[in-house]
């Protein structure tokens, strides 16, 4: 299913839900309030916001004409709570759901960081099977490889779920649930070509095993 492009708010909001369905799950679903104290944490956060309730509430409600998340009161409850159906609507593993969490939550991220990061939602065995998780995620065009910073020895990975170049949340299109035009068009395209990297290699490796 096509989501669209997701606003800073909108990415924040549904990986609070997804965390704390996995690692408080007595808690979940949340209340406004929670989600938005789960959303203005300043550990596990990368970056550290300041949403007020009015803020969360709209993330909630464009999230929910999206069909990612939903009003999930039970009887007797004093608060309104509310569930995400992201796994749902995209089909996602229990590992390819703590991968994109930690990456909505905390930004672009090392395979080793996400296999230290994940270790609350779903324990990998090793780098290995993180690696897999990020391919798999790559392949439906959810996740990006970055390219490597002058020193760095790993690989970079991030979300693309999130509108690219929208850090405050002040998206066009978001309220309406629309993905704007050509939003992340360039991340989408790279994704592509790192595919077909993949594939040419693949085959290159094939032909040189029967020379």
């Amino acid at each position: 299913m096509a989501i669209g492009r997701l606003s800073a708010p909108e990415v924040r909001a549904l990986g609070c839900l997804l965390e704390k369905q996995t690692t408080t799950p007595d808690a979940y679903p949340l209340s406004l309030n929670a989600l938005r104290l789960a959303c203005n944490q300043s550990t596990n956060r990368d970056p550290v916001v300041d949403y007020d309730e009015e803020q969360v509430r709209d993330a909630l409600h464009r999230l929910e004409r999206r069909g990612l998340t939903r009003l999930a009161s039970g009887a007797g409850s004093r608060a309104p709570k509310y569930r995400h159906l992201l796994a749902e609507q995209i089909s996602l593993g229990r590992d390819e759901q703590a991968v994109m969490c930690v990456l909505m939550l905390r930004g672009a991220q090392t395979p080793g960081e996400l296999k230290q990061r994940t270790e609350r939602m779903h324990p990998f065995d090793d780098l290995e099977a993180v690696q897999r998780a990020l391919e798999a995620l790559i392949d439906r065009e959810l996740v990006m490889r970055l390219q490597r910073r002058p020193g760095q020895k790993e690989e970079r990975y991030v979300q693309l779920l999130q509108e690219q170049g929208d850090e405050d949340g002040e998206s066009a299109g978001a309220a309406d649930g629309e993905a704007r035009p050509g939003a992340g068009a360039g991340a989408d395209l790279l994704a592509r070509i790192e595919r077909l990297e993949r594939e040419v290699e693949r085959l290159g490796a094939q032909i040189e095993s029967r020379a």
